[in-house]
């Protein structure tokens, strides 16, 4: 057969994907031979990446059997095949962030029966999930700077711009003083553990918790389904507070206003009891004090513990609701009141 021909180029190209679907075949038969716990983590490899990987090898195998062929008898194949250079790359890439993103939910899965509470756990998920943008980023301008090198225009401009880096690194370091700041601020929180993704924090007088850490930013989901987006630089700088940094359990505060005559002892065993009655108590603080004894009405504090802080929210509310039908039905003395002394004038 005459390769340098058409119909050479046909053949050329038939082959090439013929031996595709043949390696294919292949992988999967090898997959079947193991067992289903075995080749689980194979299966989803291969369906994941199936398609990244056979368009690579589909493009590669085009820009062989055009420069073996007849295609590469014309003046025109040049701009072909520098097209085809490029589309390689571009693949390439897309097949090595499937891959990537493959070991990262790997190494996730791992962990997925954890508990999600757990302070490691969200701090090796948090981790994970910024390294894993981070490659994405990474492989990225790798592959649009491979793809910019192949024009020899672009090749003498680099050259020029490595000529004078140090007034280039000056200037661009100017422009993107913030962007470069929010950049390394986001991989510090990845790495410091100072906040986690799924942390409880109190951010500009707003308590939320913290759905999702990227390069430059991080997102609090507000409990009234808010979301508030603040720059890495905010958590790196300002003072904010972490409800879960080393666990989840909080304590808890309720402030009674009730007058003189209320019957402290009584009040203690009821409180007492309805922490009992509630599968909210996690049993670690039961304590009432009175605070204050001023304005003609006496502060009395109740003082509460919870797993974490929306166990810990309804109970408060809890407390708070019962501690005030008990006294309404049976100590209606002892609710705040207020008092008028009218003197007669002499």
């Amino acid at each position: 057969m005459e390769w340098h021909t058409w119909w050479g180029t046909l053949a050329a190209v038939g082959i090439a994907l013929l031996a595709n679907v043949t390696v294919a075949i292949a992988v999967r038969i090898a997959v079947a031979r193991y067992t289903e716990q075995e080749s689980r983590w194979l299966r989803t490899l291969i369906v994941r990446l199936h398609l990244r990987f056979q368009v690579v090898v589909a493009i590669a195998a085009f820009w062989v059997a055009g420069g073996l062929t007849a295609p590469a008898e014309h003046s025109w194949w040049p701009v072909v095949s520098h097209l085809f250079l490029i589309a390689t790359v571009v693949a390439g890439a897309w097949l090595l962030m499937g891959l990537s993103t493959f070991g990262i939910e790997r190494l996730l899965a791992r962990h997925e029966n954890d508990d999600e509470n757990h302070p490691e756990v969200r701090r090796m998920r948090t981790q994970l999930q910024v390294i894993h943008r981070l490659m994405l980023v990474l492989i990225a301008v790798l592959a649009i700077g491979v793809a910019l090198f192949t024009f020899p225009m672009v090749r003498a401009v680099g050259a020029s711009v490595l000529a004078s880096a140090g007034i280039v690194s000056i200037i661009a370091g100017l422009a993107a003083q913030a962007t470069l700041g929010n950049l390394i601020a986001g991989i510090q929180l990845a790495f410091s553990d100072s906040v986690r993704v799924g942390d409880v924090v109190v951010v500009e007088d707003e308590w939320g918790t913290v759905g999702e850490i990227t390069l430059t930013y991080v997102v609090v989901n507000i409990w009234d389904e808010r979301r508030l987006i603040l720059p890495c630089t905010y958590f790196a700088n300002q003072p904010y507070e972490n409800w879960t940094r080393r666990n989840a359990r909080i304590l808890g505060t309720v402030y009674l206003d009730l007058d003189w005559r209320v019957p402290i002892q009584r009040v203690r065993e009821q409180f007492g009891e309805v922490l009992h009655s509630s599968e909210l108590w996690d049993g670690r603080a039961n304590n009432m004090l009175v605070t204050g004894a001023e304005g003609g009405l006496v502060t009395v504090r109740f003082l509460i513990s919870a797993k974490d802080s929306d166990a810990q929210w309804a109970l408060k509310c809890y407390v708070r609701e019962q501690m005030i039908s008990w006294l309404q039905e049976h100590h209606p003395e002892a609710l705040p009141t207020s008092r008028v002394l009218i003197s007669r004038a002499e």
